[in-house]
């Protein structure tokens, strides 16, 4: 299954549109729904997607329920697999390359007027140096035909580059637009140690589509996923230039950095090829930040009592909040949960723990369950000065935090009758 795959039965759009602020115009003109933008302003033909990657669309494509989905990722991270290489004449993203760079005759969007431009905020860069390979989300601001500015957080690519100009040296890159989805959410997952996220897509391809990831060289050594929409060869420079403003995932306006200035040196990309074009805080947005975060708090909750379902919740951008159902097995353990689910997301500021008879995706019925079933002096945690989050602009100087987790459950062997509802 490749990209364009998830695209079935989304609402397409045949009317010329502008890549500045008609995609989000549109979106939210339909309620952030998926779909496609067929002709686009002085792109050729190229086409434009969003709203594609919802967690109900995902569990409907994949035919599973959200608490097997997450159950995948977590053995996908515990079992990565070696993806399988294949030759350019078998490779989809080979069908077109440009004669010259030019990334402005993309349907890279602008989508909000506080932006600083046109942005690739759904590509995934995929870099090697040092017998390392990371695969990773980072914003790039469209500079000019042949140049981004990307913003680069103190992670793994950070350290890769970081260490790559202390030695005087460019790295080389892909950048990846339009991979299958087991390929986003990998590139969404971050990992203490080296793990490859390819490896750990490869383990979710073969897990949810019964078959290897294939992947292709390109010209430059990075292998990137042979049926991506586009794939293009870069570099990261030793130079740095303005990034920013962007809206984020909270939807508020992030500062403007000086950051890593990325050149291109060749885009390639399939026939009528679809860019995928993410509109920051909006609901793929917090699927890619948020899902993946899901199987370390269901693990780390599991390990004190037994965990169903973990929702990211909008409200909290897809990061700072979560509803975690579990069945208890004695008094005490929706504390012991809130516990173990903020340990399990240490950006987490607020939990809300529910019983399994509960959609953790549906805000109404999380209110209710606790209007009904809890006590705010009886079942509330709250834990001061805690490590909190670059996202929450509320925080301390200090980068502390407060952090509040709700005990919303029932205690088990209690007469139940009383608190469910026939709705």
């Amino acid at each position: 299954m490749a990209f364009r795959d998830l695209l079935d039965g989304v609402e397409e759009v045949n009317r010329e549109i502008s890549v500045n602020h008609d995609m989000l115009d549109h979106s939210t003109s339909i309620g952030h729904k998926a779909v496609m933008f067929n002709q686009i302003k002085g792109t050729d033909g190229l086409r434009s997607a969003l709203n594609v990657l919802a967690r109900d669309r995902l569990c409907s494509i994949f035919d599973i329920s959200p608490g097997e989905l997450i159950d995948i990722l977590a053995w996908a991270m515990d079992n990565p697999e070696e993806p399988i290489v294949v030759d350019k004449k078998n490779a989809a993203v080979f069908e077109n390359t440009q004669k010259e760079v030019d990334l402005t005759a993309i349907p890279i969007p602008w989508h909000y007027p506080e932006d600083r431009g046109r942005y690739q905020s759904a590509s995934v860069i995929i870099a090697q140096y040092d017998g390392i390979r990371n695969m990773s989300f980072h914003r790039q601001f469209l500079r000019d035909a042949n140049h981004c500015v990307s913003r680069f957080v103190p992670r793994h690519l950070r350290t890769m580059t970081d260490k790559a100009r202390a030695n005087g040296e460019e790295i080389d890159i892909a950048v990846v637009n339009g991979p299958d989805a087991t390929v986003l959410l990998a590139a969404a997952m971050s990992f203490t140690h080296d793990l490859d996220e390819l490896t750990v897509a490869a383990a979710l391809h073969q897990r949810l589509h019964g078959k290897p990831l294939e992947l292709v060289t390109l010209s430059n050594g990075i292998q990137v996923p042979a049926d991506s929409e586009y794939a293009m060869e870069a570099r990261i420079t030793l130079r740095d230039d303005d990034e920013g403003p962007y809206v984020d995932i909270t939807g508020t306006v992030d500062d403007i950095r000086q950051e890593p200035v990325i050149e291109y040196d060749a885009v390639h990309h399939r026939n009528g090829a679809v860019f995928h074009a993410l509109i920051p805080a909006e609901v793929e947005h917090r699927t890619l930040m948020g899902l993946p975060r899901a199987p370390t708090i269901k693990s780390a909750v599991n390990e004190v009592v037994p965990c169903t379902d973990v929702y990211m919740t909008d409200g909290g951008s897809g990061w700072l909040s979560a509803v975690v159902s579990i069945t208890p097995q004695q008094e005490g353990d929706g504390v012991k949960a809130i516990h173990a689910a903020l340990n399990g997301h240490g950006s987490m500021k607020q939990v809300t723990i529910v019983d399994t008879d509960i959609d953790c995706s549906n805000p109404v019925r999380v209110e209710w369950a606790l209007m009904t079933r809890w006590q705010p002096d009886k079942d509330t945690v709250i834990l001061s000065n805690q490590k909190g989050s670059s996202l929450d602009p509320s925080r301390g100087e200090d980068g502390l935090t407060s952090k509040i987790g709700i005990d919303a459950t029932l205690p088990p062997g209690i007469d139940r009758s009383p608190y469910e509802s026939v709705l």
